[in-house]
C-alpha cells in the first residue's frame, strides 16, 4: 500500500509538468480515467477509491513510466512489473472495495442501531464466505486477484482474512442485541420463540419483567389491526404500539446513538459555513447558521405568505 501511495505522489505531486503530461497521456490513450486520486486519511473512503483508480490505470501507468527519463521512475516500473507485488495490490483493491461497501451501509441519518448491527453481522458472514472462496481457489469475490494471481499464490490471503474476522469479533462480539430482539424491533409479529426473546431482552433492559414481556408480546401479536399496519419501525413504536414494557424497551433501543455520522456531518457543515472569509462570525451567529443548515424542518412558505397582507401605496 505504501508503495502505491509513493507512486501516485511521484506522478501527481512531485512535478506539475509531469502531472499535466500524465493527464494528457491518459486522455490520448482513452484510459478509463483521466487522472489518479491522492490518498487522504480524513476522507473515510479514500484508500479504497485510490486503489480502485490505480488498479484500473496500472497498464497505462507502466507505459507512461517506461517513457520517463528520470531515474526515480525505475523502481516504480519494477514494482508494476513485479507479479508478486501486483498480486498483493489486487487483493488489497478487492478487500478494500468490500470494506467500502460496508462503510457506505453504516452511514446515513435515519439508520438505527438495529440497521448497523445487521450490516456488521452480515459482513462477518461474508468474511467467512470470502475465506472459503480463497481456500477453494474460486475467487468469485476477488475478481482483480483472480485476473492477476498465478497458480501459486505469493501471499497467504486466508491468514489475512482470519485476522480480519478475529478483529471484527473482538470489536463487535459484546453487542447485547440478539437476533430475536432485532427481529422484534423490525417486526414483532415475526417473533416465534417468545422465551428466547425474553431472555435476550433482559440483556438489553435488565429492569424489564420477563412475565410482562412475554404477555405483552403475545397480546401484541394477536392484535389483528396492528398486524395490518404498514409503516417503518420508528412510526410503529412511537404512534401505533400500545404503551407498556415492550414499547419502552423498543424506544430505548431505537433511540440508541448508533454512530458518529451526525456529529461528523455537522462538523463538515460547520467548516463550510465558517470559512476563512467569515473569520469574524460570532459563536451565536454560527450556532444559528448551523441550526438552519442541519434542521430537517421545511417551512410552509405558502401558508406564511398567505398570512401576510399587502399594503398598496396610495
Amino acid at each position: 500500500m505504501s508503495t502505491v501511495m509513493k507512486l501516485i505522489n511521484f506522478l501527481r505531486a512531485s512535478s506539475a509538468l509531469q502531472h499535466r503530461l500524465l493527464r494528457t497521456f491518459l486522455t490520448e490513450v482513452d484510459a478509463e480515467f483521466d487522472d489518479l486520486l491522492l490518498h487522504n486519511n480524513v476522507r473515510w473512503l479514500s484508500k479504497g477509491k485510490v486503489l480502485e483508480r490505480f488498479w484500473a490505470l496500472r497498464k497505462e501507468l507502466e507505459t507512461f513510466l517506461l517513457n520517463q527519463t528520470s531515474p526515480k521512475a525505475k523502481p516504480y516500473v519494477e514494482f508494476l512489473q513485479n507479479n508478486e507485488k501486483m498480486e498483493i495490490a489486487a487483493f488489497l483493491t478487492d478487500i478494500t472495495a468490500h470494506l467500502n461497501d460496508l462503510n457506505v451501509k453504516l452511514q446515513g441519518r435515519n439508520n438505527t442501531v438495529c440497521n448497523l448491527i445487521s450490516a456488521i453481522r452480515g459482513f462477518q458472514r461474508k468474511l467467512d464466505i470470502f475465506k472459503s472462496d480463497l481456500q477453494e481457489g474460486s475467487m468469485l469475490h476477488f475478481p482483480n486477484l483472480k485476473s492477476q494471481a498465478s497458480d501459486a499464490h505469493h501471499y497467504n490471503y486466508v491468514e489475512f482474512l482470519e485476522k480480519l474476522i478475529k478483529n471484527f469479533e473482538t470489536r463487535f462480539g459484546d453487542f447485547p442485541l440478539g437476533k430475536q430482539v432485532l427481529l422484534f424491533i423490525e417486526n414483532p409479529f415475526l417473533v416465534r420463540n417468545v422465551t428466547e426473546f425474553s431472555h435476550e431482552a433482559l440483556k438489553v433492559c435488565p429492569w424489564a419483567c420477563v412475565a410482562s414481556l412475554q404477555s405483552e408480546l403475545i397480546d401484541l401479536q394477536e392484535n389483528l389491526a396492528l398486524q395490518e399496519s404498514l409503516c417503518d419501525p420508528a412510526t410503529f413504536w412511537t404512534k401505533l404500539a400500545p404503551a407498556g414494557v415492550l414499547q419502552k424497551m423498543a424506544l430505548h433501543i431505537i433511540t440508541m446513538f448508533p454512530s458518529t455520522y451526525s456529529c461528523e456531518s455537522a462538523f463538515s457543515t460547520m467548516t463550510m459555513v465558517k470559512k476563512q472569509y467569515r473569520s469574524k462570525l460570532t459563536n451565536e451567529h454560527l450556532h444559528q447558521c448551523l441550526r438552519l443548515a442541519l434542521t430537517p424542518f421545511v417551512p410552509k412558505f405558502k401558508k406564511l405568505v398567505a398570512q401576510k397582507k399587502c399594503h398598496f401605496s396610495h
